[in-house]
């Protein structure tokens, strides 16, 4: 278990691939999670690319460094909530990566195939069109 935002860095900055490993792969307390957030948005980013990081954890990434929500938008294990807010993103390149995921709700897809940005749009018919056969 990763115990300190510091311990986080040193592993998701480590040459080494059995440390670098672990920072995507391995739980951290809240708190941890919460400390490493408050530091630089380049690193901030890195929490999205860990695989147990919780989904409220996710929720606050997003408030707090808009950029991390294209990289939020691409997870697998989002809530409803997340996927109903991030397809509605301003930015296109977020709704693109809703459209885009394999987990989003079919119902979100429809709705994204209406989107003003034809990639977007287009995105979304392939995702469903691919899960509905």
């Amino acid at each position: 278990m990763i115990t300190s935002a510091e311990e986080f860095l040193a592993l998701r900055s480590s040459t080494i691939k059995a440390e670098y490993d672990r920072a995507a792969m391995e739980e951290a307390p809240i708190s941890v999670w919460r400390a490493f957030l408050k530091g630089d948005p380049d690193y901030m980013r890195w929490v999205v690319h860990n695989k147990t990081v919780p989904l409220e954890i996710l929720e606050e990434l997003c408030s707090a460094d808009p950029e991390s929500k294209r990289f939020v938008a691409s997870k697998r294990k989002l809530s409803q909530n997340l996927f109903e807010s991030l397809s509605k993103d301003y930015d296109s390149v977020v709704r693109c990566g809703i459209a885009c995921n394999r987990k989003t709700p079919l119902d979100i897809l429809e709705k994204l195939f209406l989107d003003e940005d034809e990639d977007v749009a287009d995105a979304a018919r392939r995702n469903f069109a691919s899960r509905k056969k």
